[in-house]
Parts: C-alpha cells; structure tokens; sequence
C-alpha cells in the first residue's frame, strides 16, 4: 500500500501499522510522537493502530541542543 510519511511517499506492506512505520523512519525509542491524518495516536496504540492506502503520517522527533 501506499502511504505518505512525513510528506514522502512510501511503500509499505499490506496491514502495516504505525510502529512499523515509525520504526523506518527512527529508531529512536524516545522523544518520538506521530500523527496519523492530522490525529496524534498515542505512543501505547502504535502497533494495533493499522495504516491504510493513502494514509498521511507524521513522525516527529524531539531535538536537543543549544
């Protein structure tokens, strides 16, 4: 299926669900929040959480500094 994450287009397998989507674009365990068309799904719903065609997410990571 077709998605777009974080205003790129991408390829995923059928099913795939948001913590697999986030995993290919981070692989940071913290600091991470995402958005599924506009609605953040919480960190705990990630993997039931199913994406479909079309789809729009956004993975945000924090980032420190000074």
């Amino acid at each position: 299926m077709k998605v777009t994450v974080n205003g790129e287009p991408r390829e995923l397998a059928e099913a795939a669900s948001v913590a697999e989507a986030v995993a290919s674009v981070t692989a940071a365990r913290t600091g991470v929040a995402a958005a599924l068309n506009d609605e953040v799904v919480r960190r705990s719903a990630w993997e039931t959480t199913p994406l479909s065609d079309g789809d729009r997410l956004e993975v945000l990571t924090a980032v420190q500094g000074g």
